[in-house]
């Protein structure tokens, strides 16, 4: 009997850390999302107005469209991860016609905003429940942020040339 409840007791115990660790592993990714966003803040901050036209070459995005396509993957990856619809279309952000340094700021720190309200909104069994993204990969709802993390991160290292080129310092790295 006593055997009994003390095995029941250490279950009881496990499970209980088992919760406490995947909250406080959700409460980190929302930490790293404002992180993220900060970082990305710096470097629209960064960039003067008439940087936001710059192309490093006429087939690319300029930075504006760059940062504007970050955030189409923060609405499209989230919307895809939680299952709610997005308030924007497959590729609507990008083609926003006022590309101005305020509005694209505005419109990139709205998504990041759209990310981390969903994190804040998911349990950590639904961070678990599998999802078919893009229609074609099943993974879980987290291996989604994730992926969308992995983006934003690239598609703002890509704006350091951008920065350069405009005779602009970047932002000094913001890993912690």
């Amino acid at each position: 009997m006593k055997t009994a409840k003390l095995l029941l007791s250490l279950i009881g115990l496990l499970a209980t850390m088992a919760v406490a660790n995947a909250q406080e592993s959700l409460s980190t990714k929302i930490a790293e999302w404002e992180r993220a966003k900060a970082y990305t803040k710096e470097y629209l901050d960064a960039m003067p107005e008439s940087g936001y036209s710059l192309k490093p070459t006429p087939e690319m995005r300029s930075f504006a469209e760059q940062m504007l396509h970050l955030t189409d993957a923060n609405y499209g990856f989230t919307a895809s991860a939680t299952g709610e619809k997005s308030p924007y279309g497959l590729g609507e952000v990008e083609k926003i016609q006022d590309k101005s340094k305020a509005n694209v700021t505005k419109e990139v720190m709205a998504g990041y905003d759209y990310v981390i309200a969903a994190l804040k909104k998911m349990t950590p069994k639904q961070s678990e429940e599998k999802v078919k993204f893009m229609n074609r990969f099943e993974m879980t709802r987290d291996m989604v942020f994730v992926k969308d993390f992995e983006h934003q991160t690239h598609h703002r290292g890509q704006a350091t040339v951008y920065l350069r080129l405009a005779g602009v310092k970047p932002p000094q790295e913001k890993l912690f």
